[in-house]
């Protein structure tokens, strides 16, 4: 089957043997999938979490049907429409856990579904199982205009957040956050975004922040928190390493939290899932959670995808046919 395969001259389409399904793993018919800011770092040799390295299938994110199922899986027959998060998904088929899947709604094609899993796990993860948002509350989504960011600023509204607030470094896209939830739009690069925040939020700060960015606003994100407010840390566009005032975080007595699917249990991925389930699944059926596609490529394309994703004026998801 073709894959898109990281090896000894970079990054490449390849043909490659076809998985077979083990255990609680489904065979997947790959149909699109969608492009995220961690396979541009595996197309460049970097490990993500225990994946990545020569030999490794890129793609994490996909939209497809049941092709086989293995001895233990539940819950799927073969032909479904499903959705879903792991290893190898840009590939003509690529495995998943039984319980690392949504099935697709049938009013989406393939190309919309496979914008949702990564951004509906993670950021209803963050704003509410970790995040803790609560009708009324306020909130910052800190790099808000990535697929995972408008999703955050949409959640956070759904479930009744008084005001939402989102960043963007990009004028255009820090333009559009308004259509995706974002009652403010403020520009994380200004040395006086913190200002706008407590302005918007009485003098108190936020309630909770959402951190895609970190690095080089860490403390301004300590200065943007109310008292007793939330840091909830899901990435480091903004570098891994940074000053931190322990004393600022101390004084307004901030829980700051670190979340990742990198250090999960195939366990904790499927509760994650299951929590999506039960909570926000009617929002997705009717197309309330939703996400533009920016452009679509075909797989013989996929380079040029990630030269689109590079120059990062895109917004929202870069999808790929399969």
């Amino acid at each position: 089957m073709k894959a898109y395969v990281y090896g000894a001259e970079g990054a490449r389409i390849s043909d490659v043997a076809q998985p077979k399904p083990k255990g609680t793993q489904v065979l997947v018919k790959v149909r699109a999938c969608g492009l995220n800011r961690a396979d541009t770092g595996m197309r460049k040799g970097h490990a993500h979490g225990a994946a990545g390295g020569a030999g490794t299938v890129l793609g994490m994110e996909w939209a497809g049907e049941v092709a086989e199922l293995g001895p233990d899986a539940k819950g799927l027959k073969v032909g479904d429409r499903i959705m879903g998060s792991g290893g190898a998904a840009f590939a003509e088929y690529t495995l998943a856990d039984h319980g690392r899947v949504f099935r697709a709604p049938s009013n989406m094609n393939f190309e919309e579904a496979a914008t949702l899993p990564v951004a509906l796990a993670t950021m209803h993860n963050a704003v509410v199982t970790v995040g803790g948002v609560q009708p009324g509350r306020a909130v910052l989504i800190q790099g808000a205009s990535s697929g995972v960011g408008l999703m955050a600023m949409q959640i956070a509204k759904l479930k009744g957040a008084k005001l939402v607030i989102g960043s963007s470094t990009d004028p255009y896209r820090r333009g559009r956050l308004k259509d995706y939830g974002a009652d403010l739009a403020v520009d994380s690069s200004d040395p006086n975004w913190v200002e706008e925040v407590l302005k918007a939020t009485g003098g108190e700060g936020v309630d909770l922040i959402v951190d895609q960015v970190s690095g080089k606003v860490a403390n301004q994100n300590l200065a943007a928190t109310k008292i007793l407010g939330r840091i909830v840390n899901v990435g480091r566009l903004g570098g891994t390493h940074a000053d931190f005032n322990f004393d600022l975080h101390a004084a307004r007595r901030i829980s700051y939290i670190g979340v990742t699917f990198r250090t999960r249990s195939i366990e904790e991925v499927r509760t994650i899932f299951e929590e999506v389930r039960k909570d926000i699944w009617g929002a997705v059926e009717s197309r309330k959670l939703q996400l533009p596609i920016d452009k679509v490529y075909a797989f013989d394309d996929i380079d040029k995808a990630f030269e689109h994703m590079e120059a990062n004026k895109h917004l929202g998801k870069i999808v790929v046919t399969v």
